[in-house]
């Protein structure tokens, strides 16, 4: 059975396991080293309230995890947010990540959040139709962004509105 919660500390050294294998093998991130603990508690220092990292359990095992974070500092921007999804990759493949996304949607309305932005890098079709799934639409193209295995990137802005301009 799948079910949702939101992250706790003791959590964070599956996070950093699921988010490393990403680092190592793909360019769903750009960092270029695998963090160490004490990265990711720092990064985990910084969400909560309205920067939610929510876990999906499948069998009491952490298959993944979503999260919002700031999308630009300034003020202005508070209304719209970055989500992100990461799942353990045995569990890719199986809807998890699907049934993640909606629940961060959901939760994002709750928080109040006027649209979400998507960063996906070219090539990562699966990412791409898992937005496009929920009405994600695609808003920006920007060429050799990132620099990773010896090659650039090209990274996509997908971006979901989540209630109707009240201008």
């Amino acid at each position: 059975m799948l079910t949702f919660r939101d992250a706790v500390r003791e959590d964070v050294p599956d996070l950093l396991r699921i988010y490393n294998h990403y680092v190592q093998t793909s360019t769903a991130t750009f960092d270029l080293e695998p963090q160490t603990l004490e990265d990711r508690l720092e990064w985990f220092s910084h969400y909560g309230g309205s920067y939610p990292i929510l876990i999906a359990e499948w069998q009491g095992q952490i298959a993944g995890y979503a999260y919002l974070s700031v999308f630009r500092a300034k003020p202005a921007y508070r209304p719209t947010a970055e989500s992100s999804v990461y799942l353990d990759k045995a569990y890719c493949g199986q809807g998890i990540g699907k049934a993640l996304l909606q629940e961060l949607i959901q939760r994002s309305r709750s928080l109040g959040y006027h649209s979400l932005i998507a960063c996906i890098t070219v090539g990562n079709d699966t990412s791409v139709h898992l937005h496009e799934q929920f009405g994600y639409r695609k808003v920006g193209h920007f060429p050799e962004t990132g620099w990773k295995f010896g090659t650039w990137h090209d990274v996509l802005f997908y971006q979901l509105m989540l209630e109707e301009s009240k201008h």
